[in-house]
């Protein structure tokens, strides 16, 4: 089964409206008729498969399935994490591949020039430290495009999706680049 976006969905994304919350209009970003539902499990979490359901079930999502593919979800196995990159609230991963993931989504929907610099910037790097760079160049990117309250509700899950040490590391390069600004 691989998701896709229907015309509902784009129109919802385009709107930046409230009618949907952040983890669904995620997963609408991540649903892009490429990625089967073992990736989206992977990148959304276990819930992945409800979640696509209840998007299927109000027109968001279209499914083509793939003859390969067993009629049963798969079940994916985690190894048990002890670090501190599971959120004590949700139990969720927090990666930077995953802040990444969310910032090329949200950078694909302004479909300007400047916009897909900072995608592509965003997908060629491979060290943290440059990714973490391009993390922080592309959501200043973000906030002087989009309205004040989707900037907010960005910035808010980027610094959701890092890990303590790269969102300390996010704070300090965005603290650098607003003095750099200053006059």
């Amino acid at each position: 089964m691989r998701p896709s976006k229907t015309d509902l969905a784009r129109q919802t994304l385009q709107a930046h409206t409230g009618a949907l919350g952040m983890r669904e209009r995620r997963a609408l970003i991540l649903c892009d008729g490429q990625r089967d539902l073992a990736e989206l499990v992977r990148l959304l979490g276990q819930d992945a498969p409800l979640l696509i359901q209840r998007l299927v079930s109000g027109g968001y999502l279209g499914i083509a399935a793939t003859t390969r593919e067993p009629a049963t979800p798969p079940v994916v196995e985690h190894a048990p994490v002890a670090t501190p990159a599971t959120t004590g609230t949700t139990g969720t991963r927090r990666s930077l591949v995953a802040a990444k993931v969310y910032l090329s989504g949200m950078l694909e929907l302004q479909r300007d020039e400047g916009a897909r610099h900072h995608r592509e910037r965003l997908q060629s790097r491979l060290d943290d430290d440059a990714m973490r760079d391009a993390i922080a160049d592309a959501l200043r990117f973000l906030e002087g495009r989009v309205a004040a309250t989707l900037a907010g509700r960005i910035r808010t899950r980027v610094f959701e999706a890092l890990p303590p040490d790269d969102l300390r590391h996010l704070q300090e390069r965005l603290a650098e680049q607003a003095e750099n600004a200053l006059p």
